[in-house]
């Protein structure tokens, strides 16, 4: 990234759910109250276990989690 900046807080829902025999985590995050929509859906993570591992390893290594 050529600029970093810090966002304002939005609200986000998490689901877990089974799919094709595989456990998914996903998160939805929702746009400011003053869109043209509100509480429409902005972004959409999904993550199965090889993917969530991957990230859980990328924030131990950034925070120092133990």
């Amino acid at each position: 990234m050529q600029r970093m900046q810090l966002h304002d807080a939005i609200e986000a829902k998490y689901y877990v759910q089974d799919y094709d025999g595989r456990k998914l985590l996903q998160i939805s995050t929702f746009g400011r109250a003053t869109r043209d929509i509100p509480g429409k859906v902005s972004q959409t993570i999904q993550l199965d276990e090889e993917a969530a591992s991957h990230l859980f390893g990328i924030l131990k290594k950034t925070f120092d989690f133990k």
